[in-house]
């Protein structure tokens, strides 16, 4: 049965959570609406109307995952909070979504695209590949396949690291700048794995304007690019940890880490 909310009730709740982990790529021109400013506006004003709908919809990669999830367990909206969080961090709607679902949404995507070598895309998903934001990273991203590559590997690597959503500790909070303890991935030669502790830099605010607020030292936060996400709860960090772990174990225990270059190119 479909979940629906009260005649005339309107949720932000999830069009906020999802222009926390969306912004940072969209600042960069990487995916999303041309408009980084006034995506960022929404999140801020904490609304959602048909405009915003539109800008969601322009996210090619996360928007069709929000579907999916969605749609397979039973919730009418997309935006809804549960299913945002589901595709950046985790929870366990990802595991209600079945395989078929998933398989059928990446052949709608993508079999027209990459015609024969579909199968080569589609490995990820029969090794047990979930809609998860990190099983697209490692198990679509072409990034991937070139991490082999003498030449292109460190940037590779930096793509997936700064792509994926990663998990840190604050150390330290200098005004919009906050210093966190994190680990970066780190590549073997034959294996994609968390190298590490490190502290970084990570922006929560610009000019006082940002979606993070009454952070402390000793929290955890997520983080997308150099942007801070979100503050998370330890439910939140043990299942970002936990997906997380599951793709890395797909790219590092058989699934060709070629497939999604050979297939999207």
């Amino acid at each position: 049965m479909t979940e629906r909310r009260p005649a005339g009730e309107v949720d932000a709740s999830g069009a906020t959570l999802f222009v926390r982990y969306a912004f940072a790529p969209n600042s960069h021109g990487y995916c999303g609406p041309g408009d980084s400013e006034g995506f960022l506006g929404y999140g801020l004003a904490g609304r959602i109307d048909s405009g915003f709908r539109q800008m969601a919809q322009a996210f090619a990669g996360a928007w069709p995952y929000l579907e999916l999830i969605a749609g397979a367990t039973g919730i009418s909206d997309p935006l809804d909070c549960r299913v945002v969080e589901a595709y950046w961090v985790g929870n366990r709607l990802l595991d209600r979504v079945g395989v078929t679902n998933i398989g059928n949404s990446m052949e709608d995507r993508f079999r027209f695209r990459t015609g024969i070598k579909f199968s080569s895309l589609a490995a990820g998903v029969e090794a047990g590949g979930l809609p998860h934001h990190s099983f697209h990273v490692f198990c679509i991203y072409p990034w991937i396949g070139l991490l082999g590559e003498d030449r292109r590997a460190e940037h590779a690597l930096t793509v997936l690291d700064r792509c994926r959503i990663r998990w840190g500790q604050v150390v330290a909070l200098q005004g919009d700048q906050v210093v966190v303890e994190s680990q970066a991935l780190s590549w073997t030669g034959s294996q994609l794995v968390l190298g590490a502790p490190a502290r970084e830099i990570v922006i929560r605010a610009v000019d006082g304007v940002g979606m993070v607020q009454d952070l402390a030292e000793g929290d955890w936060v997520s983080m997308h690019w150099e942007w801070i996400c979100d503050r998370l709860t330890p439910r939140e960090l043990a299942a970002l940890r936990h997906y997380t772990d599951v793709h890395l174990g797909l790219v590092n225990g058989g699934v060709e880490h070629s497939g999604p270059r050979l297939a999207l190119g």
